[in-house]
């Protein structure tokens, strides 16, 4: 039987009546097991030419295709403009996103992607993307790519007099997402079989021409690699990547961590890219930008009470777009966007900071609603390579400020005056789309779920779209997300390739020290003089946030699972989780930013039950990595959230506590207190990769060993009891390894060099890249390592 694309119906053919939506989107589809074409037959011509055949007849039919579309695929007309001429001018990307994968018999697994670029509009023809899939001339005697020996170059464009040679180049034509007489976006859909080895392919795009001045400025190729149809994936992890407002930029050398990005790429490929939010800050939308004024009315009630009108809304949506633009064409970003695939979860500052964690009665303002839609509009656009809705929020348009069903809000004909929007008629496979709209934003959440290669899966919670200050999602949202997992899972519960390890993406932390103490403190009767002094005198004015007038920090606090008001809420989601590891005999960890420093907490089940690691269903490490970008916070701020590192119990047989993961600091800077070994405040990224390679692993219950110990590159924990690397007498909590993989945490473990193979089957090797100076434009960084739980025997 076939299966599904992430367990749903393989990429339909299109119904003609729904011709329009499809039209040129991609070079094929893939359904019941044949290659079908995704056009109708006026279409279908179009895909099937070759790259050397170009004529006039080929390109009339080129537009043809794209004069239906626009009739019958979308929202509104577009603009009255045509360009003349003959380059493709590009303001940003190409930007490439992973989708998933599917798997067909006889055909094998699909790789399933897309690449977006925005350009000019007014293109007579539909952009045309050549790919081609390339492979050593020697006919593959290595299953590996080399990019560490000249293979690409750091734009991942192949270099010259490479011993390669490519296969059967395709030719896909782009589909218009959006469109109006400032921009238009062009998604290519890529759907790419899997082979018995690790495969790099290259694309490019005809004619192009960047604007921006960032990467190769024509149509050279790019090239990305996907995994081997027996290997998960290389994962690389990263958060908070932008500035917060006021930060000298030039003084921590821009996004320099992104070069040692570059280099890790080239040194051992990345599959894909987590972006676990805040890929982007938008909060200079108050500052500098067309909120400014608004932000500046001292009166509460009119603030609350100002139209987001059409004029407003128009000046943010320019805004929100140019600031995407200017932030994806920066380099050494913007090269990474274009050779490593992402996925993407959004987060407050995509959108502006704190926003779903202010009182209720300000984030139903007008203003904080109609800049949560604008956001959501290029959140779908730059982030998903999916149509935005047809109108965003206005109160010009009364229609524009309620959802009307599943296809969100109505339409506004002034936005879409001289404006193309793409109807979404089909959703992608990798979604799970929320029953309700969000409180604040009238759309539904878009969370994700995807297979990362052979053995692992990814599950990406959205956070944000659902959240206010007592909730983080809808019950019924967990509901959804919980039986999609289980579903995914259950279809794989034999075979080499069975799903044995679940990444979950939170965003914000969920295992981490407590800072309740904190919000007692900002909650408190003292605050409300300070308060008073501030607005009349203006004294400690930069304690309090300019929009509701809480205390600035609460916001963040209140982000938190860890805060009070999400305690039940982070609780039921822990036990889910480990109700799912345990039924499907699976490992889970958990992925979370937004703290701008690096740590490592962990649930486990209490020492006294006696439960071997390999053998807890309740183990599960919290990998937290921020930022990438912002700046750390400061020394003080980090040493005092390790001395408030408790084990606290998640209930009678859970507790938790971060890991002692930092040996040392990075190279020979200071970055924390002696007895800090918790968290590091310095700029990072992290790096995953499955500890699962079957040539290392013996037949003797799927464990190497040697001498009796586990030999994956580090000590036992007994071996660490007897070396002095775990206290003698101190009882065996998560304040200290709970097993092998996690002995000799830090910069001497094999996985801080996050190219590390290990042997422990089904765990995770994970390395924290930690910059060493934050004034080194070169981004240098030292590797923290540690393995997380493998398989039981």
């Amino acid at each position: 039987m076939a299966s599904a694309i992430e367990g749903h119906s393989l990429r339909q053919e299109p119904n003609p009546a729904d011709e329009g939506d499809h039209a040129v989107d991609g070079a094929f589809r893939f359904r019941d097991n044949k290659v079908v074409n995704a056009t109708a037959d006026a279409k279908n011509k179009i895909t099937d030419r070759k790259p050397s055949n170009t004529s006039s007849e080929m390109a009339e039919l080129a537009a043809q295709a794209e004069r239906e579309k626009r009739r019958d695929g979308g929202y509104g007309d577009g603009p009255d403009i045509t360009d003349v001429g003959d380059q493709l001018e590009v303001m940003c990307g190409p930007l490439l996103n992973y989708k998933g994968m599917s798997n067909t018999t006889p055909t094998g697994t699909m790789w399933h992607g897309s690449v977006l670029v925005v350009t000019k509009p007014g293109q007579r023809l539909p952009p045309e993307l050549t790919l081609r899939c390339l492979v050593p001339q020697n006919g593959g005697a290595s299953d590996a790519l080399d990019l560490q020996n000249g293979t690409t170059n750091r734009h991942g464009s192949p270099r010259k007099g490479q011993d390669q040679q490519s296969v059967q180049d395709r030719s896909i034509y782009g589909v218009k997402l959006y469109e109006d007489p400032v921009k238009a976006f062009w998604r290519f859909i890529l759907d790419l079989p899997l082979r018995g080895r690790e495969t790099r392919w290259a694309y490019s795009i005809a004619n192009m021409r960047c604007l921006s001045g960032a990467g190769p400025q024509t149509s050279s190729s790019r090239t990305f690699v996907v995994p081997s149809i027996s290997q998960s994936m290389h994962i690389m992890f990263h958060s908070c990547n932008g500035f917060s407002i006021g930060t000298d930029e030039d003084a921590w050398s821009g996004p320099a961590l992104w070069n040692d990005v570059l280099r890790s790429h080239e040194q051992k490929p990345f599959h894909v890219m987590i972006g676990g939010g805040d890929q982007i800050y938008n909060d200079g939308v108050r500052v500098d930008g067309p909120l400014k004024a608004w932000t500046a009315i001292g009166n509460p009630k009119k603030r609350r009470d100002y139209p987001f009108d059409e004029e407003l809304r128009a000046a943010c949506d320019l805004y929100y777009f140019n600031h995407y633009v200017e932030w994806y064409t920066t380099e050494p970003f913007a090269s990474a966007n274009g050779i490593i695939p992402q996925i993407n979860i959004w987060d407050d500052h995509d959108i502006i900071d704190g926003f779903g964690s202010y009182t209720d009665h300000f984030m139903k303002c007008s203003v904080f609603r109609g800049i949560g839609s604008v956001s959501f509009k290029y959140y779908c656009l730059f982030q998903h390579h999916i149509p935005p809705p047809k109108s965003t929020y206005t109160t010009s348009a009364p229609q524009t400020t309620e959802s009307q069903g599943v296809d969100g809000a109505g339409a506004d004909p002034a936005q879409l005056s001289d404006t193309f929007v793409l109807k979404n008629r089909s959703t992608d496979p990798c979604f799970i789309i929320g029953k309700s709209p969000g409180p604040y934003i009238a759309q539904r959440s878009h969370s994700l779920f995807m297979r990362l290669g052979a053995r692992l899966a990814f599950v990406g919670i959205d956070a944000r779209t659902e959240r206010t200050r007592h909730q983080v999602n809808y019950p019924e949202t967990y509901d959804l997300i919980f039986q999609r997992v289980r579903s995914e899972i259950s279809s794989t519960t034999a075979g080499p390739n069975k799903v044995n390890h679940l990444i979950v993406l939170l965003g914000v932390p969920i295992a981490y020290p407590r800072l309740i103490w904190l919000e007692n403190i900002f909650k408190s009767p003292v605050i409300g003089p300070i308060r008073f002094f501030s607005k009349r005198f203006g004294v400690a004015g930069d304690l309090f946030n300019k929009f509701d007038g809480q205390v600035d920090l609460l916001d963040d606090l209140d982000d938190h699972y860890t805060a009070r008001q999400h305690k039940h809420e982070r609780k039921d989601l822990i036990l889910n989780l480990q109700s799912l590891a345990k039924d499907y005999n699976v490992r889970v960890t958990i992925l979370g930013g937004d703290v701008h420093l690096a740590a490592l907490g962990r649930f486990y089940a209490k020492p006294k039950l006696g439960i071997p690691v390999e053998q807890d269903h309740r183990y599960m490490a919290n990998v937290i990595s921020s930022a990438i970008t912002n700046h750390p916070p400061s020394k003080a701020v980090a040493d005092l959230l390790a001395r408030r590192n408790k084990i606290h119990h998640l209930d009678h047989n859970t507790d938790e506590t971060l890991m002692k993961m930092f040996d040392r600091d990075p190279g020979t800077s200071t970055k924390t207190a002696n007895f800090n070994k918790v968290t590091m405040p310095s700029r990072n990224y992290a790096i995953l990769s499955e500890s699962y390679h079957p040539a290392k692993v013996s037949a003797v219950n799927g464990v190497n060993h040697m001498n009796g110990h586990a030999t994956n590159g580090t000590q036992t924990v007994d071996q660490a009891q007897a070396n002095g690397t775990k206290e003698p007498g101190k009882p065996n909590d998560g304040h200290y390894p709970l097993y092998s993989g996690e002995v000799g945490a830090g910069t001497r473990h094999p996985a801080a060099s996050g190219v590390y193979e290990g042997d422990g089957k089904g765990g995770l090797d994970v390395c924290f890249r930690v910059e060493i100076d934050g004034h080194d434009r070169e981004g240098r960084t030292e590797g923290y390592g540690f393995s997380s739980k493998s398989k039981p025997p």
